[in-house]
């Protein structure tokens, strides 16, 4: 196997554990989202906010959820990222594979002969 293709398994294998851990966290804010969103329409409610719509508004403009949010922004940026890297390396063996199996068809072709 080329050195070329050893290194790209190799940081294929180290990407896995990155990916996991920044999909688990965008996974956790995204979920999390909602919980905040909770929190704060509570905090809008013990404030005397009246209306359900009053209380929303509170908690989608509050800097804890925009703050979120950006988190939440930077935790797909870094898993999406992580994960077509990962696709890229993929592609680039599978293309590898398939030059060698080219290989090693014509040779036993042309060896016959």
């Amino acid at each position: 196997m080329s050195d070329q293709i050893e290194k790209l398994i190799h940081e294929w294998r180290l990407g896995v554990d990155e990916y996991a851990k920044a999909n688990a966290e965008k996974n956790y804010l995204t979920e999390f989202r909602k919980s905040k969103k909770a929190i704060l329409m509570a905090k809008a409610q013990e404030q005397g906010v009246k209306t359900g719509q009053e209380r929303a508004t509170y908690a989608y403009s509050h800097p804890e959820y925009l703050e979120l949010l950006i988190g939440l922004r930077e935790a797909t940026e870094k898993s999406e990222g992580l994960r077509y890297r990962m696709k890229i390396a993929e592609e680039r063996i599978g293309i590898w594979r398939t030059k060698q199996a080219s290989s090693r068809k014509e040779q036993g072709h042309y060896g016959a002969g």
